[in-house]
């Protein structure tokens, strides 16, 4: 039984609806509609809604909503994206953009619909009174490929509490002396006063996976 509070009005377990969910056409959505192989193709932004809520406890992906500085949210149970996995949310109006862990599976959910924590919502430029917005959602597979650019995008959001990343990149990768394996990320920043560039890079040991030294700094 879920005990979280869920703003939508999508049928989401246990909420009553708040107002009648609209009608879209083929055009609306023609990615989803005339392709669904398209439509799953992490690589192509999939035009849709996002709703928000409180959070709760664990959900069923056993990852807390207050994971990544609250960056999260829930996906339904047949949607393409799974429990951990990296996703950028872009708000159509204004062209912001957060990057959310999914940390819930809902059935019956839409897979064109996700549902954010409301401090995601919020760092999207949206008011929590509007209850629903458009969205592109574009699952991030260069992030999810790259075990130790996900491992420092997690650092940076703890490290920087107030500002969300929105965007990063793989700038290098290179040996180093005694054999260890340098990767070198770069992450863009933003909060509501200034956007920053911060560059992280980790050396590890490809052998034992294990982490010889992190390094952050503005660029």
């Amino acid at each position: 039984m879920y005990s979280h509070y869920y703003h939508v009005p999508y049928g989401y377990p246990h909420v009553p609806a708040l107002y009648q969910e609209q009608s879209y056409s083929r055009n609306f959505y023609p990615n989803y509609f005339a392709n669904r192989q398209s439509y799953y193709d992490f690589r192509q932004p999939v035009r849709g809604q996002a709703t928000w809520t409180e959070g709760g406890a664990v959900s069923q992906c056993g990852i807390p909503w207050s994971n990544n500085q609250y960056m999260t949210a829930a996906v339904g149970s047949n949607s393409p994206y799974q429990c951990g996995q990296a996703i950028k949310v872009r708000n159509v109006t204004n062209g912001r953009v957060v990057i959310v862990t999914v940390v819930d599976k809902v059935p019956n959910y839409p897979p064109n619909k996700i549902n954010l924590h409301r401090k995601a919502f919020e760092a999207l430029g949206a008011n929590i009174d509007l209850g629903v917005i458009n969205v592109d959602i574009i699952a991030s597979p260069e992030l999810e490929e790259e075990k130790w650019g996900k491992y420092l995008l997690e650092i940076i959001q703890a490290a920087y509490p107030n500002y969300n990343v929105t965007d990063y990149s793989k700038v290098s990768q290179n040996q180093v002396n005694g054999g260890g394996i340098r990767e070198v990320y770069k992450f863009v920043m933003e909060s509501p006063q200034e956007t920053i560039n911060i560059q992280g890079s980790v050396v590890y040991n490809p052998n034992t996976d294990r982490i010889n030294s992190i390094n952050f700094k503005e660029v």
